[in-house]
């Protein structure tokens, strides 16, 4: 029940911010699951979530941008397939924890913009990478919208359709070698059960709309402070997280 009501919470949350609500709830899964498990798991609930919110604003959703991520995401797809990556509990939220430094980089320090064709494509490479590793992308996401002229509903929108293809390629990264291994051992994976997922595609689109009605009460420049703050904050608990499961103290 915790889980589902962390669903339903999230997905309100990404309704607004497009990020915040897929941190909050890959740690949230983590802490009860397995890697490999918990990454499945949200990448179940948060393709959803982004799908949900991909289709309530699909006017917005700028299609050549998204058709370029997916081309450099397929390299990347590739390289972690060869290396057999797969993080620990201290790695997974320590790189949590520390994604939205990104959120505060100066703005004159970066130049990318998915705007651009090239930079499309090292989008899809870089977002595709993290997300197989930390789980989440939503602040390395951010960066190539950071000088756009788009729009707060077209940088959620293609955002979120963007998300959803990366979280699918993730249940496939983590979810074949699960079930193949499960099939060897005989081992059942420490996965919800069937009716975890049928209730959370409810409560997910709830969320979902409820947050994207309060996005539309919300300026540009607003928006960008909220989610900065937010984001940051919550990877400051991940770090101290993350350095006690490794260890450091």
């Amino acid at each position: 029940m915790l889980i589902l009501a962390s669903a339903l919470i999230t997905a309100g949350i990404s309704g607004v911010f497009g990020m915040a609500g897929g941190l909050i709830f890959m740690g949230v899964i983590a802490t009860f699951m397995g890697v490999a498990e918990a990454m499945v798991v949200h990448g179940a609930v948060q393709s959803v979530s982004n799908s949900t919110r991909a289709y309530l604003l699909k006017g917005h959703v700028r299609w050549d941008i998204f058709l370029r991520v997916v081309a450099g995401s397929l390299p990347a797809l590739a390289v972690l397939i060869l290396l057999n990556f797969i993080p620990t509990k201290g790695v997974l939220f320590m790189a949590l924890g520390l994604l939205p430094i990104l959120l505060w980089l100066p703005k004159d320090w970066i130049s990318l913009d998915a705007q651009k064709p090239t930079h499309a494509v090292f989008c899809g490479f870089y977002v595709t990478g993290l997300n197989l590793i930390a789980g989440v992308a939503g602040p390395a996401l951010d960066m190539f919208f950071v000088k756009t002229k788009m729009a707060r509903h077209e940088i959620v929108a293609t955002k979120a359709i963007i998300m959803f293809a990366s979280h699918m390629m993730k249940i496939l990264y983590f979810g074949i070698p699960l079930l193949a291994a499960s099939q060897i051992s005989g081992h059942i994976p420490n996965l919800p059960p069937w009716w975890f997922f049928v209730a959370a595609v409810p409560l997910i689109m709830l969320g979902t709309y409820g947050g994207t009605r309060i996005l539309g009460r919300m300026s540009n420049a607003g928006f960008r402070i909220a989610t900065k703050y937010l984001v940051s904050v919550i990877g400051v608990v991940y770090v101290i997280r993350g350095a006690s499961l490794l260890g450091w103290f």
